[in-house]
């Protein structure tokens, strides 16, 4: 049985989000694995749905293009079983409830729940059940559906984060918000990070720096791969310059220290009482 995710991290835990960026080819959402896991992601997330109840009849080309993407039940054991064989985490954001027993089913640690089904309580409730640890977006959602999702899950004692997200694709770096990482922490006794949707790095190792411990970035194999979310994804190469990048930050940062500290020994003799005649 896989071991639940607990959220305490000593480092930013950092989801390579596939997507759907696998564009409904199995052999590309192993390739997004290797990504993944060549550059040092913690873990890989997809999206299972059924695209009639995803979308239902609202817009004709949005159905074709998730249709296009739908990969079956038994693609993704194939999935999770791959991850498994290159030892890294394997997750998803389930769009209907027929797809979160399916995900009981392959055990997966943890749940994620997107932007769009925030206050989706069919859904939400559904994953409750389960009594996994959740990770919720809140792009478009207000503050009073942030604090319902909350205390639906602190209810239950499940372990529950929160993901400050602009719900834009692409979105623009100055337009990313960030303060909500800050407002979202002393608001809410639940780890915060970051879904961010630019095309680049800066912005999630900002987040870090405000104390993101979560980093969701979408990616591509490479510059070249022609996927939906392309516009919003970062290449593997990127990817592990994030992760290098906010390792550093948490060292830098590190645990608060006052008092005489290693690294000031040398000054020790320097520190006075008194101004010598």
């Amino acid at each position: 049985m896989v071991k639940n995710i607990s959220f305490k991290f000593k480092k930013p835990y950092i989801i390579a989000e596939a997507g759907i960026n696998h564009n409904g080819n199995i052999k590309t959402a192993y390739d997004l694995v290797d990504v993944a896991k060549s550059s040092g992601a913690d873990a890989v997330k997809f999206q299972i749905y059924n695209t009639k109840k995803r979308v239902g009849n609202i817009n004709k080309k949005i159905y074709e293009i998730l249709k296009k993407c739908e990969l079956s039940f038994n693609d993704f054991e194939k999935i999770s079983n791959y991850c498994k064989l290159k030892k890294i985490t394997f997750f998803s954001t389930p769009f209907d409830e027929e797809s979160v027993d399916f995900l009981e089913y392959l055990e997966v640690p943890l749940y994620k729940i997107a932007s769009f089904d925030i206050s989706n309580y069919q859904l939400i409730n559904k994953i409750i059940k389960t009594k996994k640890p959740t990770i919720a977006s809140t792009g478009m959602a207000s503050l009073s559906e942030i604090k319902k999702i909350y205390k639906l899950f602190h209810m239950k004692s499940i372990n529950f984060a929160i993901l400050h997200c602009v719900s834009a694709y692409p979105n623009n770096e100055k337009n990313s918000y960030l303060s909500n990482i800050s407002f979202l922490q002393r608001k809410f006794r639940s780890p915060v990070g970051i879904s961010d949707h630019t095309n680049g790095i800066k912005i999630p190792i900002y987040g870090t720096v405000l104390g993101a411990k979560i980093i969701e970035k979408h990616i591509k194999i490479n510059h070249t791969h022609n996927c939906v979310d392309s516009k919003v994804s970062i290449t593997g190469k990127q990817l592990k310059t994030l992760r290098n990048e906010v390792d550093k930050i948490s060292e830098i940062l590190s645990e608060p220290k006052f008092g005489i500290k290693p690294e000031e020994i040398n000054t020790k003799p320097f520190k006075r009482k008194k101004i010598y005649k």
